[in-house]
């Protein structure tokens, strides 16, 4: 018998069974990377998560016969809401067998919820910060996740979930550059120099990692500036700000993160990281001395980079900042001697001319997450 449970996020037995039922359904996926545990109990801590200070989210278990067959949360983003004039609920950790009655139940739960609290339409997979990523995977299966900057599922979820008219709202795609792609097409390189030579804008370049945290705060500021105009976007609260941060610096090579300046203000970013899902796997969820070795060790051997997240505040933009960040990170990766590959993990569709400077690097798209959508 199929049984829908609110999970009680005091509970810990019941939170642990919602953050290790990933683990149980991916031990034998080559192509899935562990989170780290750490994370994955933050997310249901209502008392620590910047999210929860803002807005709601509920979390439950599919059961059959007492074992874990399924798991969901239902969000709702109430900033969101408001910057956007919607009345939206979102979808996140959908994870279940191949068993259209088990996504049934769960997604019955949260559309039960969301019509509770008034709210009209579901939409997601969407998470509860910036780096949560988006979207159902819908092409790539054969490829290994980028760390834990994106989703990956088995190629059944699309079919459970459109079973359930959930439709098409944004697709995010990933981007697969060779290594000759570091050297940089002559007319972007034109524009890069003449950018430079105008004087206007100007890249900083990092000494350290400490000189770079230094600069948290108006990276920050900037990263909650750039996206006013894209899809996901909502103003994010000091410790939100502040949450992404430090997600990116605790992976994050000064030499690797671009920064653009105007008067000593950031006014934009390409955030690079040495692809270390290897070490994740290894790791296995469990942050400790030996795995945090490993994981230091693999940024040192690793050959793919991701770029994950690039963007100019919108008064900056059309002066040649995309083309300075492009030719300032071609020329770090020739001189590392260590990158072969670049992946630009989950561009989304509605951000026309990040995906058109990608095909003129002769990107090759090659994962596709797709974000969806159901009226209630």
């Amino acid at each position: 018998m199929l049984a829908i449970q609110l999970v009680d996020t005091n509970n810990k037995s019941q939170v642990r069974q919602f953050v290790e039922y990933p683990f149980h359904l991916y031990k034998d996926c080559p192509q899935w990377v562990p989170p780290i545990f750490a994370d994955s109990y933050l997310q249901l801590n209502r008392k620590k998560h910047p999210f929860f200070e803002h807005s709601d989210a509920d979390f439950y278990l599919a059961l059959r016969d007492g074992k874990v067959v399924g798991r969901i949360a239902a969000l709702e983003n109430k900033p969101f809401n408001q910057y956007h004039k919607t009345r939206d609920a979102e979808f996140y950790f959908f994870d279940s067998i191949n068993d259209q009655e088990v996504a049934n139940a769960l997604f019955n739960a949260v559309f039960d919820w969301a019509k509770k609290r008034g709210l009209n339409r579901i939409v997601g997979p969407k998470g509860m910060s910036a780096f949560d990523g988006y979207g159902i995977q819908i092409e790539g299966f054969q490829h290994r996740q980028m760390m834990t900057m994106m989703n990956y599922n088995y190629d059944y979820y699309p079919k459970l979930v459109e079973a359930l008219g959930f439709e098409k709202e944004v697709d995010f795609v990933s981007c697969y550059l060779p290594s000759d792609a570091f050297k940089i097409p002559e007319r972007i390189e034109r524009i890069a120099q003449r950018t430079m030579e105008r004087g206007k804008l100007k890249v900083k370049e990092f000494k350290n990692k400490r000189e770079l945290i230094s600069w948290a705060q108006r990276i920050g500021d900037a990263y909650n500036k750039t996206f006013v105009n894209n899809w996901e976007y909502y103003p994010f609260t000091p410790n939100e700000i502040k949450f992404v941060v430090d997600n990116i610096m605790l992976v994050a090579d000064h030499r690797l993160i671009k920064i653009i300046t105007h008067n000593d203000e950031v006014v934009g970013f390409l955030f690079a990281f040495p692809d270390v899902s290897a070490a994740l796997q290894r790791a296995k969820g469990h942050l400790n001395p030996i795995s945090l070795i490993d994981l230091l060790l693999e940024m040192k051997r690793t050959k793919t980079v991701s770029g994950n997240g690039m963007g100019i505040l919108p008064e900056h933009q059309g002066h040649g900042g995309n083309a300075l960040l492009y030719y300032e990170l071609g020329k770090t990766l020739l001189n590392f001697k260590q990158f072969e590959h670049v992946e630009m993990t989950q561009v989304a569709e509605t951000t026309r001319q990040m995906r058109a400077d990608l095909k003129n690097l002769n990107g090759v798209e090659y994962k596709n997450h797709r974000v969806y959508k159901k009226n209630i």
